[in-house]
């Protein structure tokens, strides 16, 4: 009877572990993401909006950052090399049940949802093409989509109908549909422009643009001309191009990494303070700026889930299937 009970009890354990992995839990209050130096490699960091409870979810012996939350906030997708080459990993909320996106290993980076939660974007590194294509996939699934385009950090629309990117160092808009492209300001704008982050209603987006213009002739491979990293800061626009404004100044060293809150009203960006990078919370309306990170020589990047904003907008899934060979052939 005690070996029949132990038994059962030893089943049942299994039992509930195997259902918690399989209902992952979404987080009931506002938490961030973010990416934090943990025992000399980068790891996966969650806090709350004003820096408190600040946990890792990563332990394990490689490098594992560029966390994005899922619109129900039950997984979360993030880039590893825990097996020799940075590709895309799914774990549940809570840093559990950690597995592979893709059997087939390529190096994968700047990933981010659909917003039905059914697809992915992201980039394919091919350095030694000096190329950087932009992909969608099926979760789930094995095909990958090309877009045809070189979009560096992509991310999607809240109502799933464009991705924006950086494509030839402008904010680009590609539309998931058609594949036409339109840019976030006029051609005439000078500069380097980098990570768009919608707000929630997709009204607006935040990014880090540099207005001094880099050489004509540098290859992509080539080291920024001195101190022109550090003019780089944070700014804020309508979908239209309208009311463009800056949010940080341009005195300290760069602003980086912006991401908008669910309610677009507070902005987090990564920026250098006594040397080290911390994470730092920006009202968007007066300005306040507060430091949500000091441990570590490293926090960097952040992504917001807040339960009242998850699944803001309702998806689009006609507009989310495109048969890019077909569009090819047309």
């Amino acid at each position: 009877m005690k070996r029949m009970f132990i038994f059962f009890l030893t089943s049942l354990m299994l039992l509930c572990a195997n259902i918690c992995s399989v209902f992952a839990k979404a987080p009931t209050t506002p938490k961030i993401l973010f990416t934090s130096v943990q025992d000399r490699n980068y790891g996966v960091s969650l806090m709350n909006p004003d820096g408190s409870d600040q946990v890792n979810l990563t332990h394990y012996r490689a490098n594992d950052q560029g966390a994005v939350w899922s619109p129900t906030g039950e997984q979360i997708l993030f880039v590893s090399d825990r097996d020799g080459v940075r590709d895309l990993y799914l774990m549940d909320a809570d840093g559990s049940n950690v597995r592979r996106v893709f059997k087939k290993e390529a190096e994968r980076q700047h990933p981010s949802w659909s917003p039905d939660g059914k697809q992915i974007t992201y980039t394919h590194m091919l350095w030694d093409k000096d190329r950087y294509p932009t992909y969608i996939a099926t979760l789930g699934e094995q095909e990958e989509e090309g877009l045809d385009v070189d979009g560096l950090f992509p991310v999607w629309s809240p109502d799933g109908t464009e991705i924006a990117c950086t494509l030839r160092g402008r904010i680009t808009f590609i539309n998931v549909q058609t594949g036409k492209q339109k840019r976030l300001l006029p051609r005439k704008v000078a500069g380097y422009q980098i990570r768009a982050s919608w707000s929630a209603t997709g009204d607006k987006l935040a990014f880090s643009w540099n207005k001094n213009p880099l050489p004509a002739d540098r290859k992509p491979r080539d080291p920024f001309p001195p101190g022109w990293a550090e003019k780089q800061t944070i700014y804020i626009v309508n979908r239209d191009g309208t009311d463009l404004r800056q949010l940080v100044d341009e005195a300290g060293p760069k602003a980086q990494e912006p991401a908008l809150s669910p309610n677009g009203d507070t902005l987090l960006y990564t920026q250098k303070i006594n040397g080290f990078l911390q994470i730092f919370k920006l009202d968007v309306n007066n300005g306040i700026r507060t430091q949500l990170t000091r441990i570590g020589p490293r926090n960097l990047g952040g992504d917001w889930f807040d339960p009242a904003y998850a699944l803001p907008v309702s998806p689009q899934p006609q507009l989310l299937t495109t048969i890019w060979a077909q569009m090819k052939k047309e």
